[in-house]
Order: structure tokens, then sequence, then C-alpha cells
């Protein structure tokens, strides 16, 4: 809670903003730095924290993005000062100011960046903390972002795979070379969770896309097979998506020679993909199998390349062959229907 002095500064520059002009927001913007670098350099942290939260809200909602944007950059600037670890608290009002940015200023990709570095740098999560990734990307999903809504989905929450995958199926539908790329925009979402060991995450984006497909294409040839305990649907027409199927309840059994027989099985279809798939089912190899990969290389920034946009090439001068932690069979899981 702020105290009196601090209420009064903050209410000043905030008439400042409503009642004046563009000039007047600039101006307040720039006071408030001079007031919050005061306070800053005393320590009083709560005090700094709580100027730059409230007038960067103010300049945001005013329409003033450079001006807001840079006093929430600032705002983290002062949190990793302060040494401030990610709470309920001080995570809320950055995902405040993040909602009132414009999809287009500027500044927002410098805030969300210095957001994340401070995340990580004094939170619990080596990536980031899940449910500010899953906040912004599910924005970045709302603008048709695609690839910065992958990047953070797939380090999301629970609540994730479902927004990440709808959009990776509407994306299919915009796609004009037809149904056959279903697969590929399926494994846009299964093979990512894989390399990141959440297999939960992996089976539900499955499932939510072959839903949607079944749903929209009710003239698409589907066959329900049961086996040893297991569900899945098969679409005679689409392999591949047979293939990540097959390989989500191979992983659940862990078993080396069953993945072989899918790679043997689908070798042609996956080689249709000119490599788009090899680095990350390497990976996937050594990680679910036991299977260690023929080459040096880092395949896990191989196939993002690949997945999301850019070139392969991880390779010995990213770091060499990584070291990979073996996974264990996941207990069964649900069908996959």
């Amino acid at each position: 809670m702020s105290n009196p002095k601090v209420e009064r500064i903050i209410a000043r520059l905030q008439r400042r903003i409503t009642e004046g002009a563009e000039g007047e927001q600039y101006e307040a913007g720039q006071e408030t730095r001079v007031v919050a670098a005061r306070y800053t350099k005393s320590e009083n942290w709560p005090a700094a924290i709580d100027i730059l939260f409230n007038v960067s809200q103010s300049l945001l909602k005013a329409g003033a993005g450079g001006s807001g944007g840079d006093l929430a950059c600032l705002l983290v600037d002062v949190y990793n000062k302060s040494e401030t670890t990610p709470d309920a608290t001080s995570k809320g009002r950055l995902l405040t100011l993040l909602r009132l940015f414009d999809a287009g200023e500027p500044t927002r990709k410098k805030f969300v960046k210095s957001v994340f570095e401070w995340s990580r740098k004094h939170g619990s999560y080596p990536a980031g903390d899940p449910e500010m990734h899953h906040v912004v990307g599910s924005i970045f999903a709302s603008e048709h972002e695609t690839d910065e809504a992958e990047r953070h989905l797939i380090l999301g929450t629970k609540e994730s795979p479902e927004i990440l995958t709808r959009m990776e199926y509407e994306w299919y539908k915009e796609d004009d070379e037809g149904p056959h790329m279903a697969p590929v925009y399926c494994a846009r979402a299964v093979l990512p969770y894989l390399l990141i060991a959440n297999v939960r995450a992996a089976n539900i984006s499955y499932r939510t896309f072959i839903s949607a497909l079944s749903s929209d294409n009710k003239g698409l040839s589907v066959q329900d097979v049961s086996s040893q305990g297991a569900d899945i649907r098969i679409f005679p027409s689409l392999p591949l998506l047979n293939f990540l199927g097959l390989l989500l309840l191979a992983v659940q059994k862990g078993n080396p020679e069953l993945f072989r027989q899918l790679k043997s099985k689908y070798g042609s279809h996956i080689q249709e993909l000119g490599g788009a798939w090899d680095g990350a089912l390497e990976m996937i190899a050594e990680m679910y199998f036991g299977i260690q990969r023929p080459r040096q290389s880092n395949p896990l920034f191989d196939m993002m390349g690949s997945l999301f946009g850019g070139g392969g090439g991880g390779g010995a001068a990213a770091g060499g062959r990584p070291p990979v932690r073996r996974v264990e069979p996941a207990p069964a899981a649900e069908g996959l229907d």
C-alpha cells in the first residue's frame, strides 16, 4: 500500500495524463522516471514500484504506448534491483500492463523480453514462469502471431496445449495445399511438447487436433482401432497423422523396437518432409527409447529451426551434442480419441 505522499504524486501525474495533451503525457512519463529514480536510489522499492506501475498503466490506457512501455520496462528493472521474486502480486502487475499494450507498440517486445529475463533470474523456472508464458502466448495467438505464440505456449501451463493446438488448426485451415498438410500443423504442437518431456500436453494436442479435423470433415475416412487397452483413430489418407498418434502410444511403452518399426513403416512419408522432423525424432528416440543419435549435432535446435520457420544447423557451433535425460515410460494414458 502506498504512503500518502506517494499516492499524491501518483494522483498528480495521472491527472496530467488524463487531462493534458500528448506532450503533457510525455512530460508526465519523464517526471515519473525522475521520481522513481529518487526512490530507487534510496532503496524505497515499494514506492518506486507503486509509482512506475500506476503511471505506466495510465499512460498505456491513454494510448501513450511509448512512454507507458518505457516505464513498464523500468518497473522490471526495479524488480531486478530489488530482487523481487515472481509471485501473484509481482506477476499480476506485469500481466496487467502487458494486456494494455497495443499490438503494434514497439516497446512491447522489449518489455516481454525483460519480463522473462527477470522471471528466469529470480524465479524457480529456468525457462521462465509458465503462467506468464501462457498469457503472453495467448495474446500472440489472438493476434495471429503464430511463431511468437508457439514459443511461449509450449512453455506454458496445462491450459496452453488446447490454445496452441486450436491456433495450429486454424492456421492449417488457411493453408491452400490441402488436407495432407494436417499432420505438419499437428506436429508443431506434438513434437515440441515431447521434446520438453511434456507427454500429457503432447497427447492433449493430438486429441484436440484430430477432434477438430474429424468434426470439420465429415467425409474424411476414419477408423477407430482398439488394441491392448489403447484406442486410436486411423486416417487412411493421412499416414503421418497416424504416425504421430502411434508415436504417442510408443512413448508410453518405451519400447525401442516398436519405435524402430514405426520409423520403418512410415519412413518414406517422413522423408517427403525434407528432413523437417528428423532432428526431433532423433532426440525423441534417445529421450524415450534409449536409442543414441547417430550424429554430433544439436537436433533440438535443428528441429525448432525447422518447425518454427528457420534453418537447421545448431551443430557443434551451437554447443555440440547436448546431454539428454532419458524419460521413463509414462503410465498408460486414456484413449487418444
